[in-house]
């Protein structure tokens, strides 16, 4: 693949490129839509009644992005012709600062128990959407490759099977797996991004299905048949005591808010700083090869993050602190886990869809079987939609969006998505090697 020459490059420079400035209007945004969906009667009860509030947060900035008000990243063009890149480091700071935030503050009045009582079919849903993952990628392949030969095609390094195996990863794991893949497989890094543009693409609109699924999960949990008592007697038990500690809060209850979620942020910050190090050391002394890469989410700070802080979340649930429910400790943790969406949302371009129709009708296949898979097993097992919506997303969208689904049926429940998010950490690197030995079949045939 050439390189890409100036005159091919596009001036894509949105209308706002100032963070402060896109940060405004995010928040005006999620403002506007919580505004409207508390209406009680006339158009807008209807609207959010089929629409739910968190999918819009996502859509509202997706389709900013897509006109052009703001964008992730750009490229910018002089006068001279010169080009210079630019992006917003919104979803940095969200997914960094305001996310393990979230956490701790939902974790404080978590009853772990409760949690552990809801039985086996959450982890049974998240190891079916690997499983969907797994047998996905190769029947995409096979699909796809009778169709469009030249789409599955390629030699060496610039082979697609090799650049599918990062998906693989990223699916069923996170960044870490996606960029161990990147490295088992040797991938042409030129023709990576391409890859993660069909990440970004078929894994966003998947959010967006499940996100509007969640304002049908009645109608969904009637048809699948599935008894939703434990999840609600966890909704309920939390709530209730929540509603007994319920106080206005003072200024030293929000201080004491403030220093809980953010003392954890930088603590966690420093734990994963020192973990991811120490690890780091400890994969980079392995034999290369596919042992060193199976280990290579431990070299992820942000894994130790998200780890540190649900520890952390867990721990202070036995403690007194636990009372700040009463304060309002989980609707602060849901201002932020909106914020995290909105700026997820910004990051898709709905265009972009059109651009590598080839690669995205593979990711499309591939995630069709991951869904319909999930519903087949919901349906023989009676699981609810929660656990199908969460055990899909702590696969395909990992410890950031896991908990943001987990957290849209109840603030209670944002622990449920991170606990199998870390889990998928663990099993993304082997469940991803599988796959591509699939995939590599499939591709051949």
């Amino acid at each position: 693949m050439q390189e890409p020459i100036i005159e091919a490059i596009k001036d894509n420079t949105p209308i706002f490129t100032q963070d402060t400035i896109v940060f405004g209007i995010l928040m005006v945004s999620l403002g506007l839509i919580f505004y409207t969906s508390s209406k009680k009667e006339g158009f807008w009860k209807v609207f959010y009644s089929v629409v739910p509030a968190l999918f819009m947060a996502y859509l509202i900035p997706a389709i900013f992005t897509t006109v052009g008000i703001i964008s992730p990243e750009w490229t910018s063009i002089n006068d001279a012709g010169e080009a210079s890149t630019g992006s917003s480091n919104l979803y940095y700071i969200s997914s960094r600062y305001l996310l393990p935030a979230a956490l701790v503050l939902m974790t404080l009045s978590i009853d772990l128990k409760a949690v552990f009582n809801l039985g086996p079919k959450a982890l049974i849903m998240f190891l079916t959407g690997t499983a969907g993952i797994i047998i996905g990628g190769p029947v995409a392949v096979l699909l796809i490759g009778t169709i469009s030969p030249e789409t599955v095609g390629g030699e060496g390094a610039d082979a697609v099977w090799k650049g599918l195996s990062t998906l693989a990863g990223s699916w069923i794991g996170g960044g870490a797996n996606q960029t161990a893949m990147l490295e088992v497989y040797g991938y042409n890094q030129k023709l990576y991004g391409g890859m993660v543009f069909v990440d970004i693409v078929i894994a966003n609109i998947w959010m967006a299905i499940v996100l509007i699924g969640i304002g049908k999960s009645a109608k969904i949990d009637k048809w699948l048949g599935a008894d939703t008592s434990a999840i609600e007697a966890l909704k309920e038990k939390v709530s209730n005591y929540a509603l007994a500690k319920e106080r206005n809060p003072s200024l030293t209850d929000l201080m004491v808010l403030a220093a809980i979620a953010f003392g954890t942020v930088g603590f966690a910050h420093f734990g994963a700083g020192y973990m991811s190090g120490f690890f780091t050391d400890f994969v980079n002394g392995l034999e290369p090869g596919l042992t060193r890469n199976l280990f290579t989410f431990l070299s992820s700070s942000f894994f130790w993050m998200i780890s540190i802080t649900t520890i952390i979340g867990v721990i202070l649930s036995y403690t007194k602190l636990r009372s700040y429910e009463g304060a309002g400790a989980s609707k602060f943790g849901s201002v932020f886990i909106y914020i995290l969406v909105a700026s997820i949302g910004m990051k898709m371009d709905l265009m972009l869809i059109f651009d590598n129709l080839g690669l995205i009708a593979i990711g499309a296949v591939w995630m069709t079987i991951h869904a319909i898979l999930l519903i087949l097993v919901a349906k023989l097992i009676k699981a609810p939609y929660f656990f199908l919506a969460v055990g899909s997303q702590a696969n395909v969208g990992g410890a950031a969006s896991a908990p943001i689904v987990a957290s849209a049926f109840h603030p209670s429940l944002a622990t449920v998505g991170v606990l199998l998010a870390v889990f998928g950490y663990a099993v993304g690197t082997i469940g991803a090697v599988a796959c591509t030995f699939l995939m590599q079949l499939a591709a051949a045939s």
